[in-house]
């Protein structure tokens, strides 16, 4: 939608990938990147972060064991899951995998089951999202699979500075792998954003996400040259592409001058 919206041919001094990117000090609250910050676009699976962020807030247990139906099954996309109807998992390890591997199903699940069902959830997910001020955010459905699930830049970095706040939300999203034990079987998952591998970064908290409306997205909180970083990258183009951005990020960072002397920069188009 950001391609087609003409969001990707603005001009920036990075040269990045992603239509959308914003760059905010966490500590002082500075901008020192942005780029069509303010365009309301479908965010994918960083819908999660909310959903995980609503769970969090909620204290349910996190080791009632909850079983996934065939209402959990994506009939949008019609995408794979590697757990299968009747698998029985967790609050805890649905979060984690919904989280850390962008589980469609475990999200789903997560929502399905709360106190007062899907609807009542996705409820507290808008109101949760009004009370921080993310006035151009919308979700309809707990997972991103929906177009119809949208925010801006600026109200998802809003959401990744709260989401941090939360230790539960840090450690599970920033997990590299998880062994689950189904029955006889052991299914290892990985974390779905590379960075997390990768000695370079100092991550603290972060979500990927994509469907076809959305490309590529990615919002994170790092730590680079030793001030805490907020990154937010929507509609980016190719597989690696919010990947190459946050590394031409995290460069351009550590190249700049002292905190108080960083400029704010703001592309043309």
């Amino acid at each position: 939608m950001g391609e087609r919206l003409g969001l990707r041919s603005s001009l920036d001094p990075l040269d990045l990938n992603s239509s959308v990117a914003l760059v905010i000090d966490q500590d002082t609250h500075e901008v020192l990147f942005s780029k069509n910050d303010s365009a309301v676009l479908p965010i994918a699976s960083l819908t999660k972060l909310m959903t995980g962020l609503v769970i969090a807030d909620a204290s349910l247990p996190m080791d009632e064991s909850i079983t996934i139906t065939q209402d959990d099954v994506d009939t949008l996309k019609g995408s794979s899951s590697r757990l299968a109807v009747g698998t029985t998992l967790s609050r805890g390890e649905l979060m984690h995998l919904a989280l850390m591997s962008s589980e469609n199903r475990a999200a789903h699940a997560l929502g399905r089951t709360y106190p007062g069902g899907l609807n009542q959830f996705v409820s507290l997910m808008n109101r949760k999202a009004f009370e921080l001020g993310m006035t151009d955010t919308r979700y309809v459905e707990p997972t991103g699979l929906s177009s119809l699930n949208q925010s801006s830049a600026r109200d998802l970095a809003t959401l990744v500075s709260v989401a941090y706040e939360r230790p539960i939300l840090r450690s599970l999203s920033t997990s590299p792998g998880y062994l689950v034990e189904l029955g006889d079987r052991m299914l290892q998952f990985k974390n779905s954003n590379g960075l997390i591998r990768s000695p370079d970064w100092d991550i603290g908290l972060q979500k990927t996400g994509y469907i076809s409306e959305a490309g590529r997205c990615l919002v994170m909180q790092a730590k680079v040259a030793d001030r805490k970083l907020i990154m937010v990258f929507l509609d980016s183009a190719g597989k690696l592409g919010r990947a190459q951005d946050a590394e031409r990020v995290r460069r351009w960072v550590e190249m700049q001058a002292p905190p108080s002397q960083a400029a704010f920069v703001r592309p043309q188009g």
